[in-house]
């Protein structure tokens, strides 16, 4: 016997049509990513200005529990009653399934679901700079970081990335995902994920298990500690290619996060491992856009790997990045402010979403009127 909770979930499907499908298919029709069942509320979809109420009836705590019991198993349905919350897949359909918490709040049974789609949107349709699909293409090893805040379309860069590779490459992918956020097919790759709380405990369980898999390419969803990044850095210095996600607004701000992941007596290390074994930092955020096509549209900064970043950063010396970054743009990499100035000039944004968003306002307004400050790096 062991105390560890093993993950009881699984994929639920059923071949009655439940009664609780009829609310999948709306939050579908409607391109929500939530759906929200609570007692006393009609149903709620969250749509991407907040959460909305949809013109059914209020739903009372005996219609819920018929809703959610209907699609669980008897040992889903033990686990909840014994544990007051439950984590599960079920599968919609061809192109969306859903991954949904029960729980018990004020004695009654309350429902969350996320949207999970197949559906997942090309370089193009995410108006990417043409170098983050170079560096899907052309990386076979090495660590690759999406930075930015919450809601800025890290997770559907990421998807579009190893979405690409799975088109391009006879390889093994293998996501470790909390939670899963698009389901890949297998093409040229073969794709495998693996969803936190459901097919496997947590990523400490998944990381120590990764390496017997064979993969060529992981994605990590979200570089949590110091252990996930320590793995993730691992996995990358042996060859294999490496993606993940952090919270952090620039290349330089995410170096910083990267050593607060660590001891003070270990930030040394880090640094060092992570100069050597970085291929590419790309940090973004999504800004509304003036077009009628497009309702957001990305301004993005990219950092590739190369002699001089390498010497900064083992240097100690990131606060020099920017200017690197600006002076290689002919290796591919941008700074906030020329992807602003870029969206500005192509009619994407306004002045005012540019200056809002812009790191240091004043130099973009010099880069509007040609001019930008020269690198200045003495190595």
């Amino acid at each position: 016997m062991t105390d560890k909770k093993q993950p009881i979930d699984t994929h639920v499907h059923m071949e009655i049509e439940p009664e609780i499908n009829k609310f999948f298919k709306a939050c579908v029709k409607a391109q929500a990513s939530d759906l929200h069942l609570k007692v006393g509320q009609p149903p709620k979809l969250r749509m991407r200005d907040g959460i909305k109420n949809t013109n059914g009836e209020p739903l009372d705590a005996k219609k819920i529990e018929h809703l959610v019991f209907e699609i669980l198993s008897e040992k889903q349905k033990t686990f909840f009653m014994e544990n007051g919350a439950l984590d599960f897949a079920y599968e919609f359909s061809d192109t969306d399934r859903f991954r949904i918490n029960i729980f018990k709040q004020r004695t009654k049974v309350s429902l969350v679901a996320r949207r999970i789609t197949s559906k997942i949107p090309p370089f193009e349709m995410l108006h990417l700079p043409k170098m983050v699909q170079k560096i899907a293409e052309s990386a076979h090893e090495g660590l690759v970081l999406v930075t930015g805040p919450t809601g800025s379309g890290k997770s559907t860069t990421l998807a579009s990335m190893i979405d690409h590779i799975n088109s391009l490459r006879a390889c093994h992918i293998v996501t470790i995902e909390d939670p899963l956020e698009f389901v890949h097919t297998d093409k040229k790759a073969i794709v495998s994920q693996r969803e936190i709380g459901i097919d496997v405990l947590d990523y400490g369980d998944a990381l120590r298990s990764l390496m017997r898999q064979d993969p060529d390419v992981v994605l990590i969803g979200e570089m949590r500690d110091r252990e996930t990044f320590t793995a993730a850095m691992r996995a990358a210095e042996t060859g294999h290619l490496v993606f993940g996600t952090l919270h952090s607004a620039s290349a330089a701000q995410t170096i910083q996060r990267i050593l607060d992941l660590f001891p003070q007596e270990e930030r040394d290390l880090a640094r060092q491992t992570f100069a050597m074994s970085f291929q590419a930092v790309i940090s973004q955020v999504i800004l509304p856009s003036i077009r009628k096509d497009c309702a957001r549209v990305p301004a993005v900064e990219i950092m590739i790997s190369n002699p001089i970043v390498k010497k900064l950063i083992s240097d100690g010396r990131e606060a020099e990045l920017g200017s690197v970054i600006r002076a290689c743009s002919n290796e591919g990499m941008q700074d906030f402010t020329e992807s602003l100035k870029s969206l500005v000039e192509t009619d994407w944004i306004d002045l005012k979403t540019a200056l809002a968003s812009a790191p240091n306002v004043e130099e973009l307004k010099m880069a509007l009127k040609g001019i930008r400050a020269s690198a200045g790096v003495i190595l």
